[in-house]
């Protein structure tokens, strides 16, 4: 039997998969290639592998599917293989992975070079790369599919300027790692990037049992934007407004109804319970220099 199996997600990046699809089954010969028709099903065809015996998963797709699939393969002994083809992919980056060259990342995959990565989770639900609790969740909350195939990227900005004028909700904040206990908006990194090749979280390191988290105090939506850009722009974090912090576990609470949102999809609301399992999960890559 085949020990891999790739999971292709028709729609990620912007539908240019579909053209990708004859592409990757070329690409992986006799490889098993299973499509999805509809959201949450790469996480239920992940899981089925993993009971059928596969030893490699390969998400093809986005950030999106990858969180599906690690969903599906979670707790067991799979490895995760990606073939980046989504809009954005910030997990395949952190990696190092060539983000454009199928062929090359296939060669990876078939070469058995697994590296152990951290697994953290909100509320039970795992995610690789980055979690958000507040406005970039309600970004992603308020641009529709049909806005994402007309702007691409571009409708998430579109998005944000909207929500900017708003008052931002208020979170409460637990963890031993802060004294801060409140908030308006709050990130959470496995590894450093966010929104593409941008080195958020500083001292992120994606199996040192961590979460790095960024708390944005007391701001409004507008001054949050500001500090988003000196965050990514700048070598360390000097405003008194935002707090930089590692922790095991996080809570964040509120009274309001405000969304979460992992790698990049959104995952219900507050209040959210973050945890973090070191090295629990095999993924097939390079390994770091």
């Amino acid at each position: 039997m085949n020990n891999t199996i790739v999971i292709l997600n028709p729609a990620a990046g912007n539908g240019q998969a579909t053209q990708e699809q004859e592409r990757i089954q070329s690409i992986v010969g006799n490889c098993p290639v299973r499509v999805t028709s509809h959201c949450a099903e790469a996480e239920a065809l992940a899981r089925r592998a993993a009971e059928e015996g596969f030893e490699k998963v390969v998400a093809a797709g986005g950030d999106g599917t990858v969180n599906e699939v690690i969903n599906g393969i979670a707790g067991s002994s799979v490895a995760l293989g990606l073939l980046p083809i989504g809009t954005v992919n910030v997990f395949a980056m952190e990696l190092g992975l060539p983000s454009r060259n199928l062929e090359l990342c296939w060669d990876i995959i078939q070469s058995n070079n697994v590296r152990l990565v951290d697994l953290p989770s909100a509320n039970g639900r795992f995610f690789v790369q980055l979690a958000g609790v507040g406005l970039d969740a309600q970004v992603v909350k308020e641009t529709s599919q049909a806005f994402k195939r007309s702007f691409g990227p571009l409708s998430y900005l579109i998005s944000a300027a909207q929500i900017a004028v708003r008052q931002p909700p208020k979170l409460f904040i637990g963890s031993e790692s802060t004294s801060v206990d409140e908030a308006s908006f709050v990130l959470i990194g496995n590894g450093r990037l966010y929104g593409g090749p941008f080195p958020f979280f500083k001292h992120a390191i994606i199996d040192d049992g961590l979460l790095d988290v960024v708390l944005f105090k007391r701001l409004g939506y507008l001054e949050i934007i500001k500090y988003l850009q000196d965050v990514v722009f700048r070598s360390d974090i000097r405003s008194p407004d935002i707090e930089y912090f590692q922790t095991k576990h996080l809570r964040v609470t509120s009274a309001q109804d405000v969304p979460l949102e992992l790698d990049g999809e959104l995952a219900g609301n507050c209040p959210v319970d973050f945890r973090i399992q070191e090295k629990a999960l095999q993924v097939l890559a390079l390994q770091p220099s």
